[in-house]
């Protein structure tokens, strides 16, 4: 049984010889705590980690080479150097950035602040623009006609399948929180904006290319649930996931993974209505994943939900994570993998210890 055929066999509830090995990717702190644990200081990205593990990778898994969102992407600048720096993004954003660390950048000022800065923005996000599509498509085309390992479209930080998520990054979550009370028409336009992007990209590339799933990105959840109100994600959100996913569904694809870490269960149910059907990477200690089985069924897929802190905590708490997710995925539509990227917290013996008991 090859890649593909395990990948879409496993999502389909149907027997495989066993599950795509997966994991999430791995913090630079945490490579290089293992750099000095065994691992060879050569192996630095997530897919040559993958590699040399004998993983198949979500790293490794190819995406369509078309840019989905913002385009072209803007080479930002830095305007002030030192351990903490001064980044201008030449979008129209300023943040405080920290050497050295993976942290998330702090914003001094947000890229969109007003309508005025969306019309400046508005012209990325046109379909026509040169450079979404590879200039030897026709090429691109031929290579992915036979293959024996899945494909995707999707999430490219540019934009794709991303409502909440790619906005609240250009304006932050105070600001789309007053847009959506003080202009929700702006909102309505700039979502609008963004569908109409992704279906004229999908309508071009599935002509020709048969892709395996879409992949989307959120992260519009922490730990306590939603970051905005379930009303307003059913109004603004719901009908457009669906405008999308009719359209992929169209051309045969028919699973579309979300990215979204926290606790994700007041949304489930509207992703579902919009054809949004596989849900990732379900952190183990926000989100109850058999409640969701329970309560949909075979409708819901899944990939993670390994809690990390079980990791954390050694070899007896990892038997018992895995012994926990056993009957989920006896039954079929999950694909393990820890919930997050994998902490520095976490020693190479006892990743490579959760491997071999995965």
């Amino acid at each position: 049984m090859d890649h593909r055929e395990r990948f879409l066999r496993a999502f389909q509830f149907k027997d495989v010889d066993r599950v795509p090995d997966y994991e999430f990717g791995y913090w630079p702190e945490t490579v290089d705590r293992w750099h000095g644990e065994g691992l060879p200081f050569e192996k630095k990205s997530g897919r040559d980690i993958e590699m040399y593990l004998g993983l198949e990778g979500w790293s490794r898994i190819e995406s369509l080479p078309v840019r989905t969102g913002l385009w072209p992407r803007l080479q930002g600048r830095i305007i002030k150097e030192g351990n903490r720096q001064v980044v201008d993004d030449c979008l129209g954003g300023i943040s405080l950035r920290t050497v050295g660390t993976t942290s998330i950048s702090q914003h001094l000022r947000y890229p969109l602040r007003n309508r005025e800065g969306w019309e400046k923005l508005r012209p990325f996000f046109d379909p026509e623009t040169p450079g979404r599509f590879p200039l030897n498509w026709d090429e691109v085309v031929e290579r992915y006609k036979e293959r024996d390992y899945p494909l995707y479209l999707g999430w490219d930080w540019t934009g794709f399948g991303s409502l909440y998520g790619l906005l609240r990054n250009l304006m932050g979550v105070q600001g789309i929180s007053i847009a959506f009370y003080r202009d929700p028409d702006w909102i309505t336009e700039m979502m609008d904006t963004l569908v109409d992007l992704w279906i004229s990209i999908l309508q071009k590339a599935l002509r020709t290319i048969k892709v395996d799933f879409a992949l989307w990105w959120e992260d519009m959840c922490y730990n306590r649930g939603p970051l905005l109100s379930v009303r307003h994600f059913e109004e603004f959100m719901v009908p457009r996931y669906k405008k999308v996913t009719d359209v992929l569904k169209e051309y045969g694809v028919n699973i579309n993974i979300l990215d979204c870490d926290g606790d994700i269960s007041l949304l489930v149910p509207g992703w579902l209505k919009g054809g949004i059907n596989c849900m990732f990477p379900v952190e183990g200690r926000f989100t109850d994943i058999y409640k969701l089985r329970e309560r949909f069924g075979h409708d819901i897929l899944f990939v993670g939900s390994v809690n990390k802190i079980a990791l954390i905590a050694g070899e007896k708490a990892i038997d018992q994570e895995l012994k926990r997710l056993t009957p989920l995925l006896e039954d079929g539509g999950y694909i393990p993998t820890v919930d997050h990227r994998v902490p520095p917290e976490i020693s190479y013996s006892t990743y490579k210890y959760y491997l071999k008991k995965k």
